[in-house]
């Protein structure tokens, strides 16, 4: 019976869609499904979430589902690409120019460590995305290029910080995009066992300020010469 169900469910992704009307997604459909998926997919993963669900959420219908998105993969792998381009738009909207190095990248961390906990969505998204071993994510054609301008933003940084000798002269900011946001990642994907072992809510708005302070603290530390 699940043989059956697989084949099935692989054929209606595969299959060819005509347009509904009014398909033409002057109405934001496209975006609604979008923004709806992304709930779906981050709460149940790729194999729970239901089209039927996100059709109903968004008062559509399948059929518009697969006219977008092909099926199911393709609506989990559009989720997916949204959700990192909505997290790197954050990058846009810094305004680090006439700061000084150090309180330029405190003030790319705090804007980091607070959109992880304001979008618990995307570290969901992320942590489906690793149970599947990046399978999905090395479909998304640009994903390298979404991601490219947080790699330059810190690059850019790190040679200011060095001329301003604030900053040690072996930064790799690969290295310290990885710290960020293992720090604000841990802080979301690990907070319900976490907080239950140790009695610490970390969605307490005290406790997040001075998680939040501990962090920047230590990655400021990491950068400075010794």
């Amino acid at each position: 019976m699940n043989a059956k169900v697989t084949t099935t469910k692989k054929a209606a992704s595969t299959k060819t869609v005509k347009a509904p009307r009014g398909a033409k997604d002057e109405d934001g459909t496209r975006a609604k499904i979008l923004n709806v998926a992304i709930q779906e997919f981050s709460s149940y993963g790729l194999s729970g979430a239901r089209i039927d669900q996100i059709a109903s959420e968004t008062g559509s219908n399948k059929s518009m589902i697969y006219y977008y998105f092909g099926g199911k993969e393709g609506l989990y792998i559009a989720a997916l690409e949204e959700s990192y381009r909505r997290f790197r738009q954050i990058e846009s909207e810094f305004h680090l120019g006439k700061l000084y190095a150090l309180d330029a990248l405190r003030t790319i961390i705090e804007s980091t460590f607070d959109h992880h906990a304001q979008h618990p969505e995307f570290v969901r998204m992320v942590m489906t995305e690793n149970i599947h071993l990046g399978g999905y994510v090395r479909k998304i054609p640009d994903l390298k290029g979404i991601n490219r301008p947080a790699i330059e933003l810190l690059d850019e940084l790190c040679k200011r910080g060095i001329a301003e000798g604030v900053f040690r002269t072996d930064l790799d900011p690969v290295d310290l995009h990885m710290s960020i946001s293992a720090l604000s990642f841990y802080n979301v994907s690990n907070q319900h066992t976490f907080s239950f072992i140790f009695d610490r809510n970390f969605t307490a708005p005290a406790v997040h300020a001075e998680r939040r302070k501990a962090v920047v603290e230590m990655i400021l530390r990491s950068v400075r010469p010794d």
